[in-house]
């Protein structure tokens, strides 16, 4: 439960500053420090990798080239570090660094020059790392450049698509937010939802929120110290239950279970934030409507300025309009109710209204958690794309994508075995990947990319 908790402060962190002020210095901007620890090469086949790492533009990176270098670039976005003023790059999670070492591609991951949720600065860093690899750091441009992050970073990698047509090569997204400001539309719409079920007026929060307000919408929802896999104790709870499921994507395995993982941390976190946010609900339908429609007398809330809100800008929270020009693989866990699946549906919707479907590839996994994913389904997720981009290379754009899940088909998603798929049955037990134990098991035929 911590770990969601701070998952959730560092989502709803508020944004640094917006950006460098000096684009050619290799200093961190006024207040921030560089804390990127050293990173020991790799040994692949008995000689060590060159690992490269200072400060550009304000951020710090990290540089990888194998001994054997195939000739690509992978960038790497990293997700959410918080709001300190600490610079730290990361390396790509999981076994994905030794993988694309392995395979012969160079890897460079930036910091950004900023912290907090500030991803138009992020998506300005990647590229400037990306060019000064390939005009100072490798020796020679890469024939192909990938763009590849997760969570925050997935946001980074969509408006890096559509901020710098044609220059990535393909993107691979984990627990991608992908919808902008729609994330903070769920969290608005969770609380909101909650204080209309339970009679509890709460907003904006104020002083006396987490003394009174908080235990008593718990209360009255049957909430209080509720466990993962157990239901809400009140009728009301259980409708909230049920709108929670609506709001992160529709009825599917382990939905409910999940909601004993989140529900404290989103109801006391999400509200007290939310306001200063460009966030809205006038659009949402609530849903279920029995036996209390809550759509009449829920507190209806407008952004500040809807201008700021549609702005193209490349902001803290920059949009995303759906066209990413090139192969896109996406895998989200379907029970992840930090950054739902809804986000990724709606990124989906948005895709096929600009006629890009046959871009996107959609992944479910069988966890209630943010961003765990076992380094088999991460590598299978990477061979799959690299294999999807050159085919299509090679043999022009109308070459079949690669096996993904129908997330936008309601009956689909609602079925017992959705996210079989594509999930490793024999994923290492850890304490993130404790939430795969609510889930039945697949059938064996189902399972992790078969089918």
């Amino acid at each position: 439960m911590l770990a969601v908790c701070t998952a959730v402060t560092l989502l709803l962190s508020p944004a640094g500053p917006a950006g460098a002020d000096d684009p050619g210095g290799n200093e961190p901007l006024p207040g921030y420090t560089n804390g990127t620890p050293p990173l020991a090469p790799l040994m692949v086949d008995g000689q060590p990798t060159r690992v490269v790492q200072g400060m550009y533009r304000h951020a710090a990176y990290y540089l990888e080239v194998p001994p054997k270098w195939n000739g690509e670039l992978v960038l790497w976005a990293h997700g959410m570090q918080g709001d300190g003023k600490v610079l730290k790059a990361e390396a790509p999670v999981g076994g994905l660094r030794k993988q694309f070492i392995e395979e012969g591609y160079a890897w460079a991951a930036s910091s950004f020059p900023t912290t907090g949720y500030n991803v138009g600065p992020a998506v300005t860093s990647s590229r400037d790392l990306a060019e000064y690899a390939a005009t100072e750091l490798l020796g020679h441009r890469p024939k192909r450049t990938y763009i590849t992050g997760g969570s925050m970073g997935g946001h980074v990698v969509a408006r890096s698509l559509e901020e710098y047509p044609g220059y990535y090569g393909g993107a691979l997204s984990l627990c991608g937010q992908v919808a902008d400001r729609r994330l903070y539309d769920y969290f608005l719409d969770a609380n909101l939802a909650a204080q209309a079920l339970s009679g509890v007026d709460a907003y904006p929060a104020g002083d006396d929120y987490q003394t009174d307000a908080l235990p008593l919408i718990e209360k009255r929802l049957g909430l209080t110290d509720l466990k993962p896999g157990e239901n809400p104790t009140t009728v009301a709870g259980r409708q909230y239950q049920e709108m929670f499921t609506e709001l992160t994507g529709g009825p599917r395995p382990g939905a409910d279970a999940a909601l004993g993982i989140y529900v404290q941390a989103m109801l006391g976190s999400g509200l007290a934030t939310s306001a200063g946010h460009q966030t809205q609900n006038l659009t949402t339908r609530y849903k279920p409507t029995t036996p209390v429609d809550i759509n009449p007398i829920v507190e209806r809330v407008a952004p500040d300025s809807w201008d700021e809100r549609n702005s193209m800008e490349l902001n803290d929270m920059p949009r995303v309009l759906g066209k990413p020009g090139v192969p896109v693989m996406s895998m989200h866990t379907i029970d992840d109710l930090l950054v739902p699946l809804s986000m990724q549906q709606t990124y989906t919707k948005r895709v096929a209204a600009h006629g890009q479907s046959d871009l996107l590839v959609n992944r479910g996994i069988r966890s209630a958690m943010h961003c765990d994913f076992s380094d088999a389904e991460l590598s299978k997720a990477w061979k799959d794309l690299t294999s999807w981009v050159e085919r299509r290379e090679a043999r022009g754009k109308k070459v079949a994508r690669p096996a993904g899940d129908d997330i936008l088909n309601r009956k689909r998603v609602a079925a017992l075995t959705f996210g079989c798929r594509f999930t490793d049955p024999e994923a290492p037990a850890t304490p993130t990947s404790e939430s795969r134990k609510l889930f039945p098991a697949c059938p064996k035929e189902r399972t992790h990319g078969g089918g």
